[in-house]
C-alpha cells in the first residue's frame, strides 16, 4: 500500500543518517534524540547524538509539534543538515524527546522534514527549504515531487530541490497562484463524480497539496456522495435520517421556491444560525458545564445533517430528478457517512464500475481513476481495498478544504514554486 514516502537525511559532523518524510503539510525538522528516554518509539528508531558533531551549536528552547496523529515535544538544537549533494548549514531542528508511541513506532521514518512556510513553523524556526535558498545551493526556488505509485518499482518517488525532473511528467503544468501562505494552499473549482458536477466547490474551496498525508481529504458532504458511487463501506447516521424524514420535502419545497440554501436549516429551527455553525460551537463551550451536553451535540448533529441534505438536495435537483428519487437518494447518503478521518472499504472486484473522481484546479480538470484512488492492501483472495477519500471539515474562514495527499500526487507531478508562489500540477510519468 503507497502509504508512506521518506528518504534519507544527514545531520551533523560527520553526518548522522536519518530517514525523513518530506512533508508540504508542516515546516520543522525533527528526528529523535539521544535524550529520548521514555518513549518506545526512539528505541526503534535512529537517534541524533549532539556530542558526537562538531557543527552542532545548541539552543534549548522547547518545542511541541502537533500532527494529526499525536504531539511529539522536544527542543532545539542546530547543526549541518546533508540533503542529497547538499549541505544546509546552520539549520534549527527539534530534537524529539517524547513521541506518541502508537503513531510513531510501527513507522518506517524516523522523523518528519517540513517544506511548508515559515508561517507555519513551531518556534518560527526557519524552515530547511529557505536555508537552502538563501544559502544559494538551488539552481531555483523551486522543488517537485514525483511519488512512484507503482509499489514494485525500484525507486519510491524522486524529490527535485532545485528544479523539475523532465523524465516524471507529461506535458505542460498547470500553476495556480498560492493563495495563503503556510501550507501550500490553492483555489479549486468544481468536484466531479464520473464527469457530473457536484455543485460544491463551484464557488471555489480552498486546496492544499500535502506529501505528508496518504490520502484525500474534503468535507463530509462530498465524500458520502462519493462513498455512495464506488460504493464504499461508511457508518449510518441516524441523524441524517430524522433529518431527510422530517424535513426533506420541506427542503425541497424550500428549494424550488428558490429559497437562499444557506438559510434554509436556521428557517426550520435546525440550526441556530445560518451557515455558522463554528459560531454556535464556540457559544456552547461557554455556557454553564452543568447544562445538558447531549442536547447540544444532537442539536450540532442535526445542523450539519441538514446542512449536508441541502446540498445533496439542491444537486439533486439539477439532474430534474423526481421528488421521490431525490429523497430515496438523500437516504442511500445517510447511510454512507465517512468515520470522521477514518477509512471506508471497497469491494476489489467492482473497481472496473466505479466512476472516475475528478478535481477542477485553474479550470483544467484533473481525473482520478478507480485504480489511482483505491488503495489495495494484500494480495489475491486476501486482498483488501481501501477507498483513498477520507472525510475532514474544516471551519470557514480557513475551510472548506481539500487536502490532496499521495493519492492526488501520486498521479500528478507536483511542483513548487516558491519564486513565484505557485502550484504547478502535470500528468505523472
Amino acid at each position: 500500500m503507497d502509504a508512506q514516502y521518506f528518504g534519507e537525511i544527514g545531520i551533523g559532523t560527520p553526518s548522522q543518517t536519518f530517514t525523513v518524510i518530506f512533508d508540504t503539510g508542516s515546516s520543522n525538522l525533527w528526528v529523535p534524540s539521544s535524550k529520548c528516554y521514555f518513549s518506545v518509539a526512539c528505541y526503534f528508531h535512529s537517534k541524533y547524538k549532539s556530542s558526537q558533531s562538531s557543527t552542532y551549536k545548541k539552543n534549548g528552547k522547547t518545542a511541541e509539534i502537533h500532527y494529526g496523529t499525536g504531539a511529539i515535544s522536544g527542543f532545539f538544537s542546530q547543526d549541518s543538515v546533508k540533503v542529497g549533494d547538499l549541505v544546509v548549514e546552520n539549520q534549527d531542528f527539534i530534537e524529539a524527546t517524547k513521541e506518541p508511541s502508537i503513531t510513531f513506532l510501527a513507522a518506517k521514518f524516523d522523523g518528519i522534514l517540513g517544506l511548508g512556510f515559515q508561517e507555519i513553523s513551531v518556534g518560527n524556526a526557519v524552515p530547511l527549504w529557505y536555508n537552502m535558498v538563501d544559502q544559494g545551493l538551488v539552481k531555483e526556488p523551486v522543488f517537485s515531487f514525483w511519488l512512484n505509485r507503482n509499489t514494485d518499482g525500484e525507486e519510491g518517488g524522486e524529490i527535485v530541490f532545485g528544479g523539475v525532473d523532465s523524465n516524471h511528467y507529461k506535458g505542460e503544468h498547470m500553476y495556480v497562484p498560492v493563495t495563503q501562505k503556510g501550507y501550500w494552499q490553492f483555489d479549486m473549482g468544481d468536484v466531479l463524480i464520473g464527469g457530473e458536477s457536484t455543485g460544491f466547490c463551484g464557488d471555489s474551496c480552498s486546496a492544499i497539496a500535502d506529501s505528508g498525508t496518504s490520502l484525500l481529504a474534503g468535507p463530509t458532504t462530498i465524500i458520502t456522495q462519493i462513498n455512495h458511487a464506488i460504493g464504499a463501506s461508511g457508518v449510518v447516521s441516524q441523524e441524517c435520517k430524522a433529518v431527510v424524514d422530517q424535513y426533506g420535502k420541506i427542503i425541497l419545497e424550500m428549494l424550488l421556491a428558490q429559497a437562499r440554501p444557506q438559510k434554509i436549516c436556521s428557517q426550520i429551527g435546525l440550526c441556530l444560525f445560518d451557515g455558522t455553525r463554528d459560531v454556535s460551537m464556540g457559544i456552547e463551550s461557554m455556557v454553564d458545564e452543568k447544562s445538558d451536553k447531549s442536547s447540544d451535540g444532537l442539536h450540532n448533529a442535526m445542523c450539519a445533517a441538514c446542512e449536508m441534505a441541502v446540498v445533496w438536495i439542491q444537486n439533486q435537483l439539477r439532474f430534474n430528478q423526481t421528488e421521490d428519487r431525490i429523497l430515496n437518494y438523500v437516504n442511500e447518503l445517510c447511510d454512507r457517512l465517512p468515520s470522521p478521518m477514518g477509512e471506508s472499504a471497497v469491494e476489489c472486484s467492482s473497481l472496473h464500475s466505479m466512476p472516475s473522481i475528478s478535481f477542477t484546479i485553474g479550470g483544467k480538470v484533473f481525473d482520478l481513476t478507480p485504480e489511482q484512488y483505491v488503495l489495495k492492501v494484500g494480495e489475491g483472495a486476501a486482498a483488501q481495498c481501501i477507498s483513498g477519500f477520507t472525510a475532514l471539515d474544516v471551519a470557514p474562514p480557513r475551510g472548506p478544504l481539500w487536502i490532496l495527499g499521495d493519492v492526488f500526487m501520486g498521479r500528478y507531478h507536483t511542483v513548487f514554486d516558491y519564486g513565484n508562489m505557485t502550484v504547478g500540477f502535470a500528468e505523472a510519468a
